[in-house]
Parts: C-alpha cells; sequence; structure tokens
C-alpha cells in the first residue's frame, strides 16, 4: 500500500468517520490545487483499478457432465477464463453430486428389496 493511502487510513481509523469525511474533502481540495499524490488518492478511490471484465455466456442447459464439457470453449482473458471455469467446475461438482446421489438411491432401493 502506498504511504499516503496508510496514512489517510490510520487517519480515517484514529479520528472516526467525523474527521474522515473532514480528510476527504482536504485531499480532494489537495488535488484540485494541483497536488498529484492527492490526485492520485481521490482518483485510486474513485476508479479503482479492474480486476477483470464481465462476461456473458449463453450456456446450454447443463444436466450431466456431458454437457457440460460440450460447453466449455475458447475465452478471452485469463482471469475471465479462470473465473468462468471456476463457476463451471463448481456446477460440474453440483451435477456429478446429484448423480452420485441418484445412483446410491438406486443401489440402496435395490438393496432394501432384495434384488
Amino acid at each position: 500500500m502506498d504511504a499516503d493511502l496508510i496514512v489517510l487510513d490510520t487517519l480515517a481509523r484514529t479520528f472516526g468517520a467525523d474527521a474522515g469525511a473532514s480528510v476527504l474533502q482536504a485531499v480532494v481540495r489537495a488535488a484540485e490545487q494541483g497536488d498529484m499524490a492527492a490526485a492520485r488518492i481521490v482518483l485510486d478511490r474513485a476508479w479503482p483499478v479492474r480486476r477483470g471484465r464481465p462476461v456473458r455466456l449463453e450456456l446450454p442447459a447443463m444436466r450431466t457432465g456431458a454437457d457440460l464439457a460440450a460447453a466449455l470453449g475458447d475465452l478471452g482473458p485469463a482471469e475471465e477464463g479462470a473465473a468462468v471455469a471456476a463457476v463451471l467446475e463448481a456446477q460440474r461438482r453440483a451435477i456429478e453430486t446429484q448423480e452420485l446421489e441418484r445412483r446410491i438411491a438406486i443401489l440402496e432401493a435395490a438393496k432394501e428389496s432384495g434384488a
């Protein structure tokens, strides 16, 4: 963390929310008067660095592992691809769990009926 941000954070924690507002106003005034360190503090808070971008995908209904495998395809930037892959993996695990529960129920029913 930048030293200026550490100082600002420390001030806000020390003096509470009321002082935080006056500190913020002072930093904004300094930025408006050309203080580049103050401008950076304001801009970093107003427009934080994006860690990725939303990706909208039209995926078919996924009910089996084969459906999920068919839905996988090429994606752009690595972060977005990793995020989508994590969502798909969670869905795959949920599908797998449902399939295993169904199979166990069938086996237990067969065992109880003596088959």
